[in-house]
């Protein structure tokens, strides 16, 4: 249907046209204005002012309490203490009250802000013109002033406790940074100088769990073997086997050149530390011939029949050795622990 089909009354009007448009409509974009401010009663009335300064004041105190809570906890809970803690379930102590903690300090500064902001700082709403993006003299002037204003408002010089107490959840929170640094990395304390091997502790094959007898080690053999107790589905258990492993071999007692390595025997079977002491990789080839074992790694060689002392590649030092006996069931035993760390140099070696 063309505009000549359509009655006169449907067509659209134009405005300023005879059919009715208003002469000086107003712009239906117009800036409608702020509404008119309505004050508080913080405003009209001082102990409700008060009583928002003690809240306030209240939640930064409590921020303060959880920051020290969080750093009780970090000494107090072990790493591996776990609890029932409804609704969560079985979870770590530790994890458990340090994010607890340290959410309730940071929860508390923030709810702190936002109340004081709410019910004492100023509300009364300021419209601005948009400016040129040069910071011109006049603007640096007015926002200098505008700062001013706001501190002002703000009362942080007369309400003293509020600023006190606001400085001191502030200046412990970042605390709780400084305790975290210790997480990076656990301290070794002598935990790389001990490892599970005890007086009375058996040597267990590692290929049939079963504990070694003296005829189960036969001349040229290299035979893996663990501490009695020990189990592969521990959780600690490759942290363990990492700083036990022994390599066992039988030399005859003529050929070995080392006189403590020959007193740390029996009959000729010695136990040496299958952890390479360069890199810490599992040493497992053997040259029964010569007595010389080679870590795959970096091809660092070991003598086995004097000390198992370094004669080709990096690393630094012998193979720990450990003294070995027969207990009265007949089964090879641990006289005691190594003497000295096993695997790599550390810093604390010495």
């Amino acid at each position: 249907m063309s505009s000549q089909q359509i009655p006169e009354e449907n067509l659209p009007v134009e405005q300023g046209t005879a059919h009715g448009a208003v002469e000086g409509a107003g712009d239906p974009f117009a800036d409608p204005g702020l509404p008119a401010h309505k004050p508080r009663i913080q405003d009209i009335d001082e102990r409700a002012a008060k009583r928002s300064e003690r809240a306030v004041a209240f939640m930064f105190t409590l921020s303060m309490l959880a920051t020290v809570g969080f750093i009780a906890s970090y000494v107090i809970f072990p790493v591996d203490k776990i609890v029932y803690i409804w609704p969560f379930g079985h979870v770590s102590a530790l994890n458990f009250s340090l994010g607890l903690t340290l959410g309730l300090a940071l929860f508390l500064i923030g709810a702190g802000a936002v109340h004081w902001a709410r019910t004492l700082m100023s509300d009364v709403e300021v419209a601005d013109d948009r400016h040129a993006i040069e910071a011109t003299p006049e603007v640096k002037a007015k926002v200098l002033a505008d700062f001013a204003d706001g501190a002002r408002e703000s009362a942080i010089g007369r309400r003293k406790l509020i600023r006190n107490t606001m400085f001191g959840a502030l200046a412990l929170v970042p605390l709780s940074g400084v305790v975290l640094l210790r997480d990076l990395g656990p301290l070794p304390e002598k935990k790389l100088r001990k490892t599970l091997w005890a007086k009375g502790k058996q040597l267990v094959n590692m290929n049939t769990m079963e504990p070694l007898r003296p005829e189960d080690v036969v001349v040229g053999s290299l035979t893996f073997a663990m501490p009695e107790g020990l189990e592969e589905d521990a959780h600690d258990f490759q942290s363990q086997i990492a700083k036990a492993a022994l390599m066992i071999i039988r030399i005859e007692p003529d050929n070995i050149k080392d006189k403590r390595e020959r007193e740390w025997a029996h009959e000729g079977i010695v136990a040496f530390s299958k952890i390479c002491t360069h890199v810490g990789c599992p040493i497992s080839l053997y040259e029964q011939q010569t007595h010389h074992v080679l870590c795959p790694c970096h091809q660092s060689t070991f003598d086995l029949s004097d000390g198992a002392r370094v004669i080709f590649g990096p690393a630094g030092h012998a193979l720990p050795q450990l003294r070995i006996g027969v207990n009265s069931e007949g089964n090879l035993e641990a006289l005691g622990d190594f003497e000295e760390p096993v695997g790599p140099a550390f810093w604390e070696r010495g």
